[in-house]
């Protein structure tokens, strides 16, 4: 992992993450333009990897989420989390990611960025079974991609990937197509709920079954740091 200089046009610094941080995916940075720190989440490996520069100017970096693999009586081996996104609140204080196999999202307290903890959890869809069924609709595939409201309330989540790894690990998707959820989030004291009456089944679609990945709020996201 490199942290580059573009005016230079050359890195300032590599970290070597070893078997942490593989397939470093996706990295997020705080929103407060006098902070250093920021995560990286290794899709693999299932876990996050927050760096940061110290006292003296150096740059340093540590694991501060693991996610464990979980056994599933199909596979042969511990299913990994497959961490394809994750993403920071506005106010700095929460880190959202999600485990694309497991079926499940995580908002994690990260107020001290060295040590996370997890203050919400949610599944739908995924290989474990626990996802319920919403407003009918039985969920295929996995929490995915995702965008967080500006004020931290509502998050939305999508569960297909690429229709390649759709089709081998949620096969069921290609007859029931993908869905669009919300969760409801407290941004003051933590905690996640699944809204029980809100879900867009792109299985209905009139050219259908759909799936569907990416999403944006008109006015901007916290993801896009773009907004009007």
């Amino acid at each position: 992992m490199h942290i580059w200089d573009f005016e230079k046009r050359e890195p300032v610094e590599s970290f070597y993450l070893g078997e942490d941080g593989l397939l470093p995916l996706e990295v997020k940075f705080h929103h407060d333009p006098d902070s250093t720190h920021g995560f990286c989440g290794a899709a693999l490996s299932s876990n996050v990897i927050h760096w940061w520069k110290d006292d003296v100017g150096n740059w340093q970096w540590e694991k501060v989420i693991d996610v464990e693999n979980e056994p599933h009586p199909e596979w042969p081996i511990p299913v990994p989390g497959v961490m394809s996104a994750i993403l920071v609140s506005m106010d700095d204080k929460y880190l959202y990611l999600n485990n694309w196999l497991h079926g499940d999202m995580r908002q994690y307290d990260i107020s001290d960025p060295h040590a996370p903890v997890l203050t919400g959890q949610v599944w739908m869809g995924g290989l474990l079974g626990k996802a319920p069924e919403v407003n009918g609709v039985k969920m295929a595939g996995g929490p995915q991609m995702f965008q967080l409201s500006l004020d931290g309330r509502r998050l939305y989540v999508t569960t297909s990937l690429f229709s390649t790894w759709d089709n081998q690990f949620y096969p069921e998707i290609r007859e029931r197509g993908g869905v669009l959820m919300m969760i409801d989030c407290d941004p003051a004291n933590g905690g996640m709920t699944l809204n029980p009456d809100f879900v867009v089944d792109f299985g209905k679609e009139p050219n259908g079954p759909s799936r569907c990945h990416e999403t944006r709020y008109p006015g901007g996201n916290c993801t896009s740091d773009i907004w009007l």
